[in-house]
């Protein structure tokens, strides 16, 4: 096993530990990344390639034509050399032959790495919108990490990912400061040239209903039923609620004993 391959295997790992992308995923795109380099290098688009499981090490095959006379060592193999690999081959088969490491030259191994950084890019890509669509119209936490001190927008922090508050979105004239830890509803998620992209907002309506459901159990066991709202952020908050329980007074469930749930 070549010191390369351990140390790509380890950082898959890494990856996996750290940023949540699949090993599995990685190693497909590392395979599709070196057959593209065989392909572009060698001029034989039979290639083949897989991670050995035994040896924990990739392995490059190109498929060859079984000749008498070698005109092209890329894609054409000796009967002599051919019957090596497999004895009862005769002219005209094609046999596999690995081609080891060491014989990829720079131009394979730079478009290699191009791809494989490509993929690591779409696979966190892929982690993020899924990531988003998993807390697509919840209400979730989230870190306030940095403010652009003209438009007044927050960067937030939000489990992996990360997502842009507009000031408009924001609540009278509340000001965050790094570090902050805020709630923020996930009004809508969708991909975009640069990646994933969530729309939030602490002014939207049923950001009201997701705490809501949060802090009074019988509208998250939907004894009581939020009709309605109207809100005026950062003034005022009117609910239309709806006891699907007689017994159970809706007004009084939101409120609580002596206020205590709004």
């Amino acid at each position: 096993m070549s010191d390369e391959d351990i140390s790509i295997i380890d950082a898959l790992d890494q990856m996996e530990k750290e940023r949540g992308i699949p090993k599995d995923y990685m190693v497909d795109q590392i395979c599709k990344a070196i057959t593209t380099a065989c392909k572009n290098s060698y001029g034989n688009d039979h290639v083949s390639v897989h991670l050995n499981p035994d040896k924990n090490e990739f392995e490059v095959y190109l498929r060859k034509n079984v000749v008498e006379d070698v005109q092209n060592p890329h894609s054409e193999i000796l009967l002599e050399k051919a019957r090596e690999i497999d004895p009862t081959c005769a002219v005209g088969d094609q046999v596999s032959v690995q081609l080891h490491t060491r014989e990829f030259g720079r131009i394979a191994a730079h478009q290699a790495r191009g791809v494989i950084r490509q993929g690591i890019r779409a696979g966190e890509r892929g982690l993020m919108m899924k990531e988003f669509e998993s807390k697509h119209q919840e209400l979730v936490s989230a870190v306030v990490e940095r403010v652009d001190p003209r438009s007044g927008a927050a960067t937030l922090k939000i489990g992996k990912s990360e997502a842009i508050l507009p000031r408009s979105e924001m609540v009278g004239n509340e000001v965050f400061q790094e570090g902050d830890h805020i709630k923020v509803y996930v009004v809508d998620v969708h991909e975009t040239d640069k990646g994933p992209y969530a729309v939030i907002s602490r002014t939207h309506p049923d950001l009201v209903k997701r705490l809501f459901e949060t802090e009074v159990p019988e509208i998250y066991d939907g004894t009581v039923e939020i009709k309605a709202v109207s809100r005026e952020a950062g003034s005022r908050t009117k609910l239309a609620v709806l006891s699907h329980d007689p017994a159970v007074d809706a007004v009084g469930a939101c409120i609580g004993s002596r206020g205590g749930r709004v």
